[in-house]
């Protein structure tokens, strides 16, 4: 009588060597998490003439996402007693000082803008960018969010960020003394992991 070949193989011994592993499921997890995470394409320009060049037929939405951005800058930006301390961390001819009925305070300009959704002009999402050009801070020629997120590299313009990314920022109330930007985008150098208000606010 022939004896068939399957009957020779041990498929216990089989199923061990061609178990999962739990390190495979858990990288697999990861990368099925990354891919289903909503992450959307988002792009930084300088300024207004900057985002025209690179979206004619979006010159609108360009400016208006703009001034809009100039406002949530100042609303939600890092503020600091002095000019001083304000340069220290930001470069100097880096800050502005601004006088409300609040009371006054220094900030760096906005250095640039993010923008999503451009193509869909009616949901499209915006927030400041500052930056830093002082050589004190370890943060010099990189991409600050509004919220003190650090973005990496000042040269890099396109990026895949997940929705809450746009989400409304506290309004910062309180100033800062130097060393206070740094403090807070180390902070919150992990996405999300920060609970506190942006820039100490």
């Amino acid at each position: 009588m022939t004896r068939k070949r399957s009957a020779s193989i041990n498929l216990s011994r089989l199923r061990k060597q061609f178990s999962v592993k739990p390190l495979a499921l858990g990288v697999a997890s990861v990368f099925i998490s990354a891919c289903s995470d909503n992450r959307q394409e988002a792009s930084i320009y300088k300024d207004i003439e900057d985002c025209v060049s690179k979206n004619p037929d979006f010159a609108q939405q360009c400016e208006t996402a703009y001034r809009e951005a100039l406002v949530e800058a100042e609303r939600t930006g890092p503020k600091y007693n002095s000019q001083r301390d304000c340069e220290h961390e930001f470069g100097d001819n880096q800050c502005r000082y601004v006088e409300r009925n609040s009371g006054s305070f220094f900030m760096p300009f906005m250095a640039g803008y993010m923008l999503s959704n451009l193509l869909s002009p009616n949901r499209y999402s915006y927030q400041p960018m500052f930056t830093s050009y002082s050589p004190y801070s370890s943060y010099r020629y990189r991409w600050i969010g509004a919220g003190g997120y650090d973005y990496g590299d000042l040269r890099k313009r396109n990026y895949r960020v997940r929705p809450d990314a746009f989400k409304p920022k506290p309004t910062v109330t309180k100033t800062m003394k130097r060393g206070g930007f740094g403090s807070t985008v180390r902070a919150k150098s992990s996405w999300g992991s920060a609970k506190k208000s942006g820039w100490g606010g």
